[in-house]
């Protein structure tokens, strides 16, 4: 397979998902859940036949805790999203709940998380923290491994095609999730900002594999062959590895997607698209850079 003669293929593509997802991004944005924003959520399932949307929201309105989101989940589970609560007020949501006509056989709260707005700012500004902390350390760590290459790519291009790769690991996932709450209202929590550092150590793994084998086959440099054959015989050398690799993971995730709970769905997604994304980004997206790269410095 000769990755690197459709590479200009390849960086297309991918040039062309990250700048539709950023535009999707800019103009939709993420919609922040209740770890960000503050306030409730509750997961409950009736012990019987689930009632109408409209039947739960009517019978939680005299209680005057403000906009209600209802989202039902499997057969007769609910999910409901709402201002911050005490515990009071979370009990006398649970006996409303009860107490609803034709709900003779009771309800069973199954979560509960109730987040103060103060305490959803500092969570956000953790986040952001925690992923740009997370890419500088994978950067200085790339660079540190690939010091002693410096020909015909120096090392620091190591790591700064790295940096491309995450971006667009980062931004496919993050556009597809604005998407999804723009149309179906789906809503980012801490989860969603675990995954992304998931992704982010999945994929530079999956990179550093190729560059390793890159660095042992300059090393063993053979007889006539150009960077950019050396590169291509790297990606054919750990490609099943990293498609089998990945195929195992996807494979466990698409089990929890469709059997798992409600709560950790997105979660589960956020992997299953980044995962898909990483693995793409470390076989035709890195690899190639590091050869373009090489061959547009030749043309100065």
């Amino acid at each position: 397979m000769n990755v690197i003669r459709y590479k200009h293929l390849f960086l297309g593509f991918s040039g062309v998902l990250v700048i539709v997802s950023i535009a999707v991004l800019v103009l939709w944005g993420l919609r922040p859940g209740i770890d960000f924003t503050g306030g409730s959520f509750m997961e409950a399932e009736f012990s019987g036949d689930r009632p109408a949307i409209e039947e739960i929201r009517a019978a939680l309105d005299p209680l005057d805790i403000g906009t209600i989101i209802l989202q039902p989940t499997g057969n007769a589970g609910v999910i409901l999203r709402f201002r911050h609560v005490d515990e009071q007020m979370h009990q006398e949501i649970l006996q409303a709940l009860k107490a609803m006509p034709g709900n003779d056989k009771g309800i069973a709260e199954k979560r509960f998380d109730a987040i103060g707005p103060t305490i959803g700012a500092e969570l956000r500004a953790r986040a952001l923290w925690a992923i740009a902390l997370t890419i500088a350390v994978i950067v200085l760590y790339v660079a540190w491994a690939f010091r002693r290459i410096s020909k015909p790519v120096a090392s620091w291009k190591y790591g700064a095609v790295t940096i491309v790769a995450l971006v667009h690991d980062l931004a496919v996932p993050a556009g597809a999730f604005a998407a999804f709450g723009h149309f179906w209202g789906t809503e980012i929590d801490v989860l969603f900002i675990t995954a992304l550092l998931t992704i982010l150590g999945f994929s530079v793994h999956d990179t550093i594999v190729v560059f390793d084998r890159i660095r042992e086959n300059l090393r063993k440099l053979r007889k006539g062959e150009s960077y950019a054959e050396t590169v291509n015989r790297s990606i054919n050398e750990t490609f099943v590895r990293s498609v089998l690799t990945s195929c195992t993971v996807l494979l466990v995730l698409a089990i929890v997607f469709f059997l798992g709970g409600a709560s950790t769905r997105d979660f589960t997604l956020a992997l299953i698209i980044g995962i898909t994304m990483g693995t793409y980004s470390s076989i035709f997206v890195a690899s190639p850079l590091l050869v373009l790269w090489e061959d547009l410095t030749k043309k100065r």
